[in-house]
């Protein structure tokens, strides 16, 4: 069969329906023209889409001698070094996937608390050559045997100056820190 050369009616009937699908501006230059069989015509034309680096439009165009020429298909296909997806993997081979990485996150986890108990048990040991025995031998209050009650008396006692109250703080120097809080600031009336 005879090849017949792509014309450039096949160009601009090709540019006019991708302006139909694409957004304006992203057709760039023509590429390649390809004449198949049977008067049919494979352009390609650069794509300036952000994001679609190294992809391309490609429009099949038919021209019957006689007619005007009719695309046949238009789409936006990946050309040599475009970026493209990953290949699809089905959602059980994915859930698997996830399920061994949960497990392996289990089983790290479990590690270090052994180690960590481990640990543990090294340090009660360094503690026992120093002679510091066991935390046990504090009890469970670290407060123990600590007097609390206090009578005014004695707190009176332990402050240093007149102004220590019986909580401990001296009111009379944070008064003379802290301005008075009378409100809000009146304005000068001149």
């Amino acid at each position: 069969m005879p090849e017949h050369p792509v014309t450039d009616d096949q160009e601009a009937v090709a540019r006019a329906v991708l302006a139909e699908i694409s957004p304006p501006g992203t057709v760039g230059a023509l590429l390649e023209r390809t004449p198949q069989e049977d008067g049919v015509a494979l352009l390609r034309f650069a794509s300036t889409l952000s994001g679609y680096p190294g992809w391309h439009w490609s429009v099949s165009v038919a021209e019957i001698p006689g007619e005007a020429p009719t695309v046949m298909e238009a789409e936006l296909m990946p050309g040599e070094g475009a970026l493209l997806a990953p290949e699809w993997v089905p959602w059980a081979e994915r859930l698997e996937d996830y399920r061994a990485a949960q497990a392996l996150i289990a089983a790290e986890a479990t590690e270090n608390a052994d180690d960590e108990a481990d640990d543990e048990v090294d340090d009660e040991t360094d503690d026992d050559e120093y002679g510091l025995g066991d935390d046990d031998d504090l009890g469970d209050d670290p407060h123990e045997g600590i007097d609390f009650d206090l009578d005014d008396e004695e707190l009176a006692g332990l402050g240093d100056s007149a102004g220590v109250a019986a909580g401990g703080v001296d009111e009379q120097a944070e008064s003379e820190d802290e301005p008075a809080d009378d409100g809000p600031e009146q304005p000068d009336q001149a």
